[in-house]
């Protein structure tokens, strides 16, 4: 048995330890927002917050995780409201496909946590997820509202 700390409430799973923690989220606790892209940690599409940094989750054992502050997708929006970067990428119209946001928006939440006013360059360097959509220059110009907003 797994215990974990998910989105602020713990939680008891009986899983492999070696078990990536995405599946665990997905499949275990049924947190799908987070998704599953490449296995490798390469795309970003399971992109999480442990401890409030960014970890891919696909490739992170849950047995890792046991202590942590796990937080999903799931945990931004409060009280149904929205946070400041979703509605960020509501207002720049970001996604096409949207399969990649996800774990975009929680990269970007990230990033501006420790860089509140990031230039350009520092989106790209901290914000390595993948779009297949190419929506660069939109995901840039939302986390730049966001961050005008905080």
């Amino acid at each position: 048995m797994i215990k974990l700390k998910v989105n602020g409430e713990e939680k008891v799973v009986d899983v492999e330890p070696d078990t990536p923690l995405l599946w665990v989220l997905r499949d275990e606790l049924g947190l799908t927002g987070t998704k599953f892209g490449c296995g490798v940690a390469s795309c970003g599409a399971c992109t999480i917050h442990v401890n409030g940094f960014p970890m891919r989750s696909c490739t992170f054992p849950v047995e890792a995780a046991q202590g942590a502050e796990i937080e999903t997708i799931e945990s931004l929006t409060k009280d149904g409201e929205l946070h400041p970067v979703q509605q960020a990428w509501i207002d720049n119209q970001v996604p096409q496909c949207g399969y990649c946001q996800s774990g975009m928006i929680m990269a970007s939440v990230a990033l501006l946590k420790q860089n509140p006013q990031p230039t350009d360059e520092d989106i790209d360097a901290n914000v390595t997820n993948i779009c297949r959509c190419g929506t660069y220059q939109r995901i840039r110009q939302a986390i730049h509202d966001a961050a005008a907003k905080a």
